[in-house]
């Protein structure tokens, strides 16, 4: 069992086996989150790396007024973000709020099935979202976080965050909607 206040008593006392153990119980919840935001695999290696240096170097700073992996996975989304701005690889303005005016590739959706697995394709379908859905549809349906957990991770305000969600649901059904269309009328052909 996982004891959060021990290990977090232990790593404050200099013991590295139990950051060791910190890292090991959230590599995975930092590695998610990160994974949805950033596109380049040496910068998510990258990025995770800083992200526990900075929870080993402000753990201090933790004072239990939240679950510890909300404020791991806030520093994991903030430091991706940060990234993102200063990469320059992706920016929010490059998308448009008018969900109606915002469209995925016309790929073929039947090869897209034929290559993925179903997971595969939504996860796809997720990796085109503007960054704001992909990031709160990640943390809450992947991850499992509240709205009020995202709004704590993300600054992103509790209202916000539900509305993201509606729209990135309402962005994934359109399309997997109109894939299974397309793909009807083709088999009909």
């Amino acid at each position: 069992m996982f004891n959060e206040k021990d290990i977090i008593t232990r790593i404050l006392n200099k013991d590295f086996k139990a950051f060791e153990l910190l890292v090991r119980q959230y590599e995975r919840l930092v590695f998610f989150v990160i994974n949805r935001l950033v596109h380049d695999q040496q910068d998510k290696e990258d990025i995770c790396q800083e992200v526990f240096i900075k929870i080993h170097k402000n753990l201090y700073r933790f004072e239990f007024k939240s679950k510890l992996s909300t404020w791991i996975a806030r520093i994991a989304y903030l430091t991706a973000i940060n990234h993102i701005k200063f990469s320059k690889q992706e920016r929010l303005s490059e998308y448009t709020e008018d969900i109606d005016q915002y469209y995925f590739t016309d790929e073929n959706p039947e090869h897209t099935m034929i290559k993925k697995d179903t997971v595969n394709y939504l996860n796809d379908l997720i990796q085109k979202m503007p960054l704001q859905y992909r990031t709160v549809i990640t943390l809450y349906h992947l991850n499992e976080f509240s709205c009020a957990e995202i709004e704590e991770i993300t600054g992103i305000p509790e209202g916000t965050v539900k509305s993201y969600l509606f729209r990135a649901r309402k962005l994934l059904k359109n399309k997997i909607e109109k894939d299974l269309k397309k793909k009807k009328y083709e088999r009909i052909r």
